[in-house]
């Protein structure tokens, strides 16, 4: 028996477990309570084999069915895994491990992405997307390294912390398009040039907390692919597709 389970109960005792988004009590640290599980929006039922985009009801099961945005426009990568599609619960859990240095949170947050991953048949690398150095000082930590981390340690395959760099500060894309974020990001992320060795002929899983537009992990595969990366694919805590919520809601939801 390892120390720290020598000490749960005197840790329980002092620091009883609390729900992290509303505190309360609940049956071990790193949990959520009913209540704040039941609000976050997981993708169920039958999702594109790409993007794990929610298909809705009436579809035929099929591991290869691939969701119209997909098929209009091919994805760079071999696929995504989404824990959450992003809502205000799932936002809540970003916001306290990214802006409320709440780190304790990355191991359940990552807990909560492994099931959506693959088999993954050989060697793989998990790859964080990165932050400026700048950043990494005034936060202290990259998020997605710590996600990155932890579904390394859970998959039993290699992390390469460092496999990427962003030697480009970039303000903050919020409220900016698809084609804004894009020309922003040109440049912003490269490979690192002591890993090119590592990440040549690799196969990667590029971590993230919360996946947008996709033109940082767009930016991401770019440069992996300018390392001669095999593959690419996408594993993130939250992705924002809006109109993917609509399909996981009743139509009383949807009105009220």
């Amino acid at each position: 028996m390892s120390r720290l389970a020598v000490l749960m109960p005197v840790i329980d005792f002092v620091f009883p477990p609390r729900c992290p988004l509303c505190g309360v009590p609940v049956a071990e640290h790193g949990g959520l309570c009913l209540d704040c599980w039941g609000k976050l929006a997981v993708p169920t039922g039958t999702c594109c084999s790409l993007c794990q985009r929610p298909l809705g009801e009436g579809v035929g099961e099929g591991a290869e069915l691939v969701c119209a945005p997909c098929m209009a426009a091919p994805p760079r990568h071999s696929g995504i895994s989404v824990a959450t599609l992003y809502n205000d619960t799932s936002r809540a859990l970003v916001l306290s491990l990214k802006h409320g240095r709440r780190i304790g949170l990355a191991p359940m947050m990552a807990r909560m992405i492994a099931p959506r991953l693959p088999v993954l048949e050989g060697q793989w690398l998990f790859v964080p997307v990165p932050l400026h150095r700048w950043r990494i000082l005034k936060r202290g930590f990259n998020q997605s390294a710590l996600l990155a981390g932890e579904l390394a340690r859970m998959t039993g395959q290699r992390l390469v912390v460092d496999g990427l760099v962003r030697p480009k500060a970039t303000p903050s894309l919020g409220g900016l398009n698809r084609k804004a974020r894009a020309r922003m990001l040109s440049g912003a992320i490269a490979p690192h040039p002591r890993r090119m060795n590592v990440l040549k002929g690799a196969n990667v899983v590029l971590v993230d907390d919360v996946m947008t537009s996709g033109a940082t992990t767009n930016a991401c595969i770019i440069a992996l692919r300018k390392a001669g990366a095999a593959q690419v694919r996408i594993a993130c805590f939250a992705r924002v597709m809006d109109e993917a919520l609509d399909t996981l809601r009743s139509p009383q939801e949807i009105e009220s």
